[in-house]
């Protein structure tokens, strides 16, 4: 057995550098023993399949960004879509009294 508190610092980190390369071989391993029972088991009913890997990152959904609704009458880097909780910098102005109405940000219209 590892006595881990007798080992040094370099040392430590050695064994969980070792640690975690293992354990990404065997996921790797893994899923390619994965992949080959899963063609087996389709060719055993006589079909065929095409595994296809896709990045993670792509599988991500992007939205449109939501555009500004609210700007802070005196710091134009404060801003709010209007969605989610409200800002504190406009929480605080309408505790003091004002409407939130008044801090809508307003379309330009072309003539």
């Amino acid at each position: 057995m590892l006595d881990f508190q007798k080992m040094s610092e370099k040392e430590l980190k050695d064994i969980i550098e070792n640690a975690e390369k293992a354990l990404r071989n065997l996921h790797v391993n893994r899923r390619k023993d994965v992949m080959a029972q899963m063609k087996e088991l389709a060719a055993s009913i006589n079909v065929s399949v095409e595994i296809v890997e896709t990045d993670k990152k792509s599988l991500v959904r992007k939205g449109n960004p939501v555009p500004v609704k609210y700007c802070h009458p005196d710091d134009a880097e404060k801003t709010w879509t209007g969605r989610g909780v409200m800002p504190t910098w406009l929480r605080a102005l309408v505790d003091a009294g004002h409407d939130r109405s008044e801090f809508l940000i307003q379309p330009v219209i072309n003539a």
